[in-house]
């Protein structure tokens, strides 16, 4: 299995405006995590912590033994870390196998002559595809990247991050922008992924949530409010109060 992903009271301010305040959370090997909260809640500015996008005013982060704080984002990613974002930053004129081959290159060093012909790069343009597969991408791999549908495209990225080979797989909100029965599709894909896989993914859709998520934290001024399955959390009236707007009124 791989290493347990944990912060210890990581913070983060901007002048005055404290984003995140002492967050001590624990992702265990192979957990399907939701980070949910309002919006404002810091959620996105945690995993830029995780990242090593910007650096904590306080605390740590841990990968299994390892304090990383002080590593930058390349450095993570080889420790296999890898983030996906809410904007799709895909090789728009490439074809679907193209950027995944791209990418497996990118990490066996290969970079520098990839584009000299994949025909040269066998294994990688097998390993690609295998990916592909498991993705139910194969029928696409020749496509052009921008000319397929979007939640297509937003497989395709989740695609570009595991060539990485990651031990933890950071998703920021996946399903935006993508109509509701892809949005289904999608996470069934990521549910699916080798559970030597960590996921932890921020997400809006509830319904999402609470069918794909196996453990749940909810941020609320960037602070935990609560943190529990699915069903703690659907059941905790703090929760319902000030994020899922069920509570009563009287």
């Amino acid at each position: 299995m791989t290493d347990t992903l944990r912060t210890e009271a990581l913070s983060k301010r901007w002048g005055a405006f404290q984003a995140n305040t002492g967050l001590s959370l624990t992702f265990e090997p192979g957990a399907r995590h939701a980070l949910i909260g309002p919006n404002g809640a810091g959620k996105t500015t945690f995993i830029d912590l995780l990242t090593g996008a910007c650096a904590p005013t306080g605390g740590k982060v841990f990968l299994g033994a390892d304090d990383i704080t002080g590593l930058p984002q390349h450095e993570r990613v080889k420790r296999g870390m890898t983030r996906t974002f809410q904007i799709n930053t895909l090789f728009a004129g490439m074809t679907v196998l193209e950027s995944v081959v791209l990418a497996i290159c990118e990490r066996r060093g290969l970079h520098a002559t990839w584009w000299k012909t994949v025909e040269n790069h066998d294994e990688v343009v097998a390993e690609a595809l295998d990916l592909l597969a498991t993705l139910k991408l194969a029928n696409d791999a020749h496509a052009i990247t921008r000319s397929m549908a979007y939640g297509k495209q937003r497989l395709v990225e989740i695609a570009l991050a595991l060539a990485t080979k990651p031990k933890i797989l950071l998703l920021d909100e996946p399903s935006a922008g993508i109509p509701a029965a892809e949005s289904t599709a999608l996470f069934e894909v990521i549910a699916a992924l080798p559970r030597d896989v960590t996921v932890v993914f921020i997400e809006h859709d509830m319904g999402l949530v609470f069918r794909f998520a196996e453990r749940i934290t909810v941020l609320v001024g960037g602070k935990v409010l609560a943190e529990g399955t699915p069903a703690a959390i659907a059941a905790d009236p703090r929760v319902r109060e000030v994020y899922l707007g069920e509570a009563e009124h009287g």
